[in-house]
């Protein structure tokens, strides 16, 4: 259970990294009135760039990942581990970890891409395997 879980921990800590960053900066940026709370109190996109960076990061952490956790708490509830599938959630955490990181500094679209492509690959890669594990009778 906890080698299951490890990964998860890791992407929900990368999601809270984030989250603790986003919200101290947004805090300095109105403390340091690069913006004011009425141009931004209604969600109107008046951050400043560097900011709106970091959140779309931390947003990131909401879509794809999503997928992710569902499918570890399914294999947990079911017992349908297919092999090899610690090391795909791991190749996936690792991914996830770099696109947040190129996101978050040179923010460069195609390595960002390329990142994306390759973790929403494993993630299918898992989906696909532990389906046949499930349904393919060889639970």
């Amino acid at each position: 259970m906890t080698g299951l879980l490890t990964p998860v921990f890791v992407l929900v800590s990368l999601a809270f990294t984030l989250l603790f960053w986003l919200g101290g900066s947004r805090y300095l940026s109105i403390r340091n009135r690069e913006v004011r709370v009425s141009e931004i109190a209604l969600g109107q996109p008046a951050w400043p760039s560097r900011l709106t960076q970091i959140d779309r990061a931390y947003h990131n952490q909401f879509e794809l990942p999503l997928l992710f956790y569902a499918l570890v708490g399914l294999v947990i509830v079911t017992g349908a581990q297919p092999s090899g599938f610690r090391f795909l959630e791991w190749l996936f955490v690792i991914l996830r970890l770099a696109h947040a990181y190129v996101h978050v500094t040179s923010n460069q679209l195609r390595a960002r891409f390329l990142l994306f492509a390759a973790g929403a690959t494993t993630l299918l890669a898992m989906w696909v395997l532990f389906g046949v594990r499930l349904f393919g009778g060889g639970n």
